[in-house]
């Protein structure tokens, strides 16, 4: 039996619907810079870098996609041998998912696909992410606990605090299995096999967990270094601003408050790091700083639909990556 004109553009639809959000997304962002600032203005600052500097930025932060595909590469070792391509293609829906949903809520699609990619439960996939995303938010929060040691008026006793904060991931690892046993014992016998899951979502050993820990560091201090520098090239001064102004629009986007696409709130990040770390705050300063904070923001955007459409490419050599 054919299908219906109808169901063939449901199906058309459903085949398409994260292209189409993506469009959708980007035009109504796009409206909102016409209508507030004007395209000319915010692309000035562009023009001032040059296309070298650009190109250059990108190709870094698309890098940073194949350190994260890497990680969890390394994290399920069993389940993904042999199938990269197969990983990075999914990395990179989660990630357009995660920027352009609201409210992390792009954060459940990641169990889900590892599931029906390579047979992952449910379970021991959130478990997984839910250590990454701690080990995200860890290194972003150490990379800023740099600059408050460095204007602290205790320099000793901060660099003393943020050692220990540094090193708390360590301890975390290191009490998982008296953690663990505490839950079983409290939970109902049905939840048993939750907490051997979440177990399972955990590293494997010591080695692993090192380089889960190193990796991410890597790939945060990659994209933040690489934001930071073109935020100083759109003049945010000083230095330090940039480096805040970086900090803050990447810790937006993994905190639980993050608008679709992160409209609105990576530039609030990016603004609010900046002048936390030592910005500007007169009007003509804080006008720099904003479109700044939106061509920074459009990078970003740029960086992920790159990621998504190498992953597509990779799509079509599907079979050969099996």
């Amino acid at each position: 039996m054919k299908p219906t004109p109808v169901a063939s553009r449901q199906s058309w639809f459903m085949r398409n619907r994260m292209t189409l959000l993506t469009f959708a997304v980007v035009a109504a962002y796009a409206a909102f810079i016409e209508w507030f600032w004007g395209w000319q203005s915010i692309l000035a600052q562009w023009a001032t870098i040059g296309v070298l500097q650009i190109l250059t930025a990108l190709v870094l932060l698309t890098s940073t996609y194949f350190l994260r595909t890497w990680r969890i590469y390394d994290y399920f070792p069993r389940e993904t041998a042999g199938r990269y391509l197969a990983l990075f293609r999914v990395t990179q829906i989660h990630n357009l998912l995660n920027i352009m949903l609201p409210f992390r809520t792009g954060e459940t699609s990641f169990p889900l696909l590892m599931r029906t990619e390579f047979g992952i439960p449910l379970a021991r996939g959130t478990s997984a992410l839910l250590v990454m995303r701690l080990l995200d938010l860890h290194a972003l929060m150490s990379a800023g606990g740099i600059g408050l040691v460095a204007g602290s008026s205790w320099p000793i006793w901060g660099v003393i605090v943020w050692l220990l904060f540094l090193l708390a991931p360590v301890l975390g690892f290191a009490m998982r299995r008296p953690l663990l046993r505490f839950a079983a014992k409290s939970l109902p016998a049905k939840a048993q096999s939750l907490v051997h899951e979440i177990e399972r979502g955990l590293p494997r050993d010591a080695k692993a967990f090192g380089r889960a820990w190193m990796t991410t560091i890597v790939n945060w201090l990659v994209k933040v270094l690489v934001l930071a520098w073109a935020l100083r090239l759109m003049q945010v001064t000083p230095l330090a601003a940039s480096f805040g102004g970086a900090l803050g629009g990447e810790l937006s986007s993994v905190l639980p408050v993050h608008a679709p696409g992160g409209v609105g709130t990576y530039p609030a990040g990016i603004t609010a790091g900046a002048v936390a770390f030592g910005g500007g705050r007169d009007k003509a300063a804080l006008d720099l700083l904003a479109q700044a904070s939106i061509n920074a923001h459009l990078l970003i955007i740029v960086s992920a639909l790159t990621g998504t459409a190498l992953a597509l490419l990779v799509g079509r050599a599907r079979p050969a990556d099996r």
